[in-house]
């Protein structure tokens, strides 16, 4: 990992993102901020799927939040790329990092999963409210809960460790 992180450190898009400080706390503004929309969006989908809203159908819910957690992605992956060639030493050997990576990678499976079960010909015959469904829902709620808590766990190592 540390071979990595000298390698992405002397690419001059990195050199670059390093003299440009005033940058860095914009991406994470950015950053967090795509996060809480795909948390937002995951929230709606997954009261829908509990029968906590009843606005609309299943399927019509999860189509409109649908755009709103791939959008939120894309955003929440290019500002983290970003600010991990910033900073890729410190980020990339940092075990709680590690551990968001894997909490997101199991979030991003997990959404996919669930965004399956809404494609035409994915209902159940209970309108999505099977129990695959209510599971799946809570599970991406737990995960992407667990990467905001992994992407805030360094502070909170470090205020524990005071």
């Amino acid at each position: 990992m540390i071979e990595l992180a000298a390698w992405l450190a002397s690419l001059p898009l990195s050199q670059a993102l390093r003299k440009l400080n005033w940058l860095v706390p914009w991406l994470q503004i950015i950053h967090i901020l795509a996060n809480g929309l795909v948390l937002a969006a995951v929230v709606m989908i997954d009261m829908r799927v509990w029968g906590i809203s009843r606005s609309q159908a299943t399927t019509a819910t999860a189509r409109r939040f649908q755009s709103w957690i791939w959008a939120g992605l894309v955003l929440l992956t290019v500002s983290g790329a970003a600010l991990v060639l910033f900073a890729p030493r410190r980020l990339l050997t940092d075990p709680t990092f590690q551990v968001k990576m894997v909490v997101m990678g199991l979030a991003i499976v997990a959404t996919v999963a669930l965004q399956l079960l809404f494609r035409p010909g994915g209902e159940t015959g209970q309108g999505h409210r099977g129990p695959l469904a209510g599971v799946l829902a809570t599970l991406t709620l737990v995960l992407w809960v667990g990467v905001t808590f992994a992407g805030r766990g360094r502070w909170l190592t470090l205020l524990l460790m005071r």
